[in-house]
């Protein structure tokens, strides 16, 4: 058949491709191995033999490529002696390069990964540890994560010790907690990631730890002892469980530790000379959502909108909204709780108080302040939780009160020394920081503290500049200031004190200039939400790495238009990888 050929002609052609080739292939050659046909090798392990094909072994376990193909001994034998591996789990794994399938269940994925990694099957490898990271549980994460070390298994052990920071008080609960070793003890709980609601949990969990085994594990107690983080134990909890602890009463060291503990409450001045990992909060690098709470719609209108911001999937979405409209609110969160106190419903100040439980996602009305109060300042301390200043629709107020969730009590503590509307107000290393804010005459750069063992007010170093609607927060044992209003200018500066070296510097200011500005402290970052740049309330969103000095823009809240009051709830859900 003449198809007339042309230069054209020549320098065309087809190329046929069957994709189903291999797909169709290995079958045959999986039933070519059920038959007993053409295969050259066997496997032997204990006292079972596998029988295969060469060829398919070195083409998907590189384990047998290497064997096969570099000259080896085992290249020319016909039978293979296996050790390091099961039996039960090379059979699933040669099935594997035959089926590219294998079963993973409880009873066999140890086994099955063990083998996996001995052939240098990555992909097996990994898909073990995903499985194990699935059924994590407060009584195995710490055997796992110990299977996932013994395995170097990165993936697997990161997993685990995200799991086991987020669920540490259900963990130390746990029979493999108590059978912990010394080391391994340690190592769990000097971690600054552990999240706790209190160092009580810290501390507890260690005396169940010791007593477990006392007669043997006592001489160790005071190396325990000292990283439980006792300073950031309350007073009360120091004097009625700590104190009268036999096993600390008897050990000089572990008095020794007591007493540093108590120094720091007592003698607050000296707080600056016993700073250490144990007068380090516990918990600041842990992710959790942060919530907006109240303040504005794009006209102005105080809302009861609530969004929450998950930093991991990097959105907002809606959350419950109060049974108020609240504007100039003051939150803080308590025991994973959130409180929104006060506000403005855009007819008059409130007192009233609700409460977010996450656990049944409803908001429940708690105790009522004394005062009326918008545009206040709220932080929580120990056990309490202060609402500062703001105003009450007449005046702007010095008043502060203090309430414990756990009693139910308000009581109303020391006053400021100014009466300040529209301040910041914040907790760090054990006292109460207010800052900024105006007394409807002059907008201030003052700041003062709070000692709540003295009852008392401190004024304290003055910010660099003067600020009203500015957004507080603390972070690393250090003060942020940043945004504000200083009665002439809408402000994107951001400024940080240093307690122990009592100065205020300037860092990288904000993109935007933010009054009425929400700063919350989340995963080691800060997170300045909303505000008014003097033209816009914004909804835009931007956070601040601290080892980079550098603001960034997140995504922006959807349903709020700046003049937000912003918490931070840390996650209690169990860590688990998205199926």
């Amino acid at each position: 058949m003449d198809l007339g050929e042309s230069l054209e002609d020549e320098q065309k052609f087809v190329i046929y491709k069957y994709d189903d080739l291999f797909s169709e292939s290995f079958p045959l050659m999986k039933e070519i191995r059920r038959l007993g046909k053409l295969t050259d090798v066997t496997l032997k392990v204990e006292d079972q033999t596998f029988s295969a094909h060469r060829i398919v072994l070195a083409s998907t376990i590189p384990y047998f490529y290497a064997m096969f193909t570099n000259n080896m001994a085992e290249s020319r034998i016909k039978e293979i002696t296996m050790k390091e591996i099961e039996p039960s789990a090379l059979e699933s794994l040669i099935n594997f390069s035959y089926s590219g399938q294998v079963r993973i269940d409880n009873q066999n994925v140890q086994s099955l990964m063990v083998g996996a990694s001995f052939l240098q099957l990555l992909k097996v490898r990994n898909a073990c540890a995903d499985f194990l990271i699935s059924r994590f549980h407060p009584h195995n994460v710490l055997g796992i994560r110990m299977f996932g070390n013994t395995m170097s298994c990165t993936h697997l052990i990161q997993a685990a010790e995200k799991y086991i920071d987020q669920n540490f008080t259900k963990v130390s609960q746990s029979d493999e907690f108590l059978a912990l070793d010394f080391d391994e003890l340690i190592d769990l709980i000097k971690r600054d990631e552990l999240n706790v609601i209190s160092e009580e949990v810290i501390f507890e969990a260690c005396m169940k730890w010791v007593k477990y085994g006392e007669e043997k594990r006592a001489s160790m107690f005071p190396q325990v002892l000292a990283q439980v983080r006792l300073p950031l134990l309350s007073p009360q909890f120091l004097a009625d469980r700590v104190a009268r602890e036999e096993l600390i009463r008897s050990s000089h060291q572990c008095r020794d530790l007591l007493d540093e503990a108590k120094d720091f409450h007592l003698m607050p001045e000296r707080r600056g000379l016993l700073q250490s990992f144990r007068t380090r909060q516990r918990g600041e690098f842990i992710s959790g959502q942060i919530y907006a709470v109240g303040g504005l719609a794009s006209n102005g209108e105080s809302v009861s909108t609530v969004e929450i911001y998950d930093p991991h999937e990097k959105r907002w979405r809606m959350g419950e909204q109060m049974s108020m409209m609240r504007s100039r609110v003051g939150v803080a969160v308590m025991d994973g709780k959130l409180y929104a106190f006060g506000g403005f419903n855009g007819s008059e100040r409130l007192s009233t108080v609700e409460v977010y439980d996450p656990r049944k996602n409803i908001w429940t009305q708690g105790s009522a302040m004394n005062c009326k109060r918008s545009a206040v300042g709220v932080a929580a301390l120990n056990d309490c939780i202060y609402v500062c200043g703001g105003y009450d629709g007449v005046t702007s107020l010095n008043t502060v009160e203090c309430y414990c969730p756990k009693t139910d009590i308000w009581k109303t503590v020391a006053p400021m020394v100014k009466y300040r509307s529209a301040g910041g107000v914040a907790a760090v290393n054990g006292y109460v920081y207010a800052l900024g804010g105006h007394d409807g005459l002059s907008i201030f750069d003052s700041v003062e503290r709070y000692d709540p063992l003295n009852d008392v007010w401190h004024k304290m170093k003055s910010m660099l500049n003067r600020r009203c609607r500015l957004g507080v927060a603390a972070l690393n044992g250090k003060l942020y200031a940043c945004g504000g209003y200083d009665g002439n200018s809408f402000l994107r500066s951001v400024e940080v004190y240093d307690p122990i070296k009592n100065c205020w510097a300037l860092v990288t200011p904000m993109n935007c200039k933010r009054s009425r500005v929400a700063l919350a402290a989340n995963m080691g970052k800060l997170w300045a939400i909303g505000g008014y740049d003097g033209e816009t309330n914004l909804s835009t969103v931007e956070v601040y790495d601290t080892e980079t000095d550098e603001w960034s823009f997140v995504p922006s809240m959807c349903a709020h238009s700046g003049g937000v009051g912003a918490g931070v709830i840390r996650s209690e859900k169990s860590f688990l990888p998205k199926t």
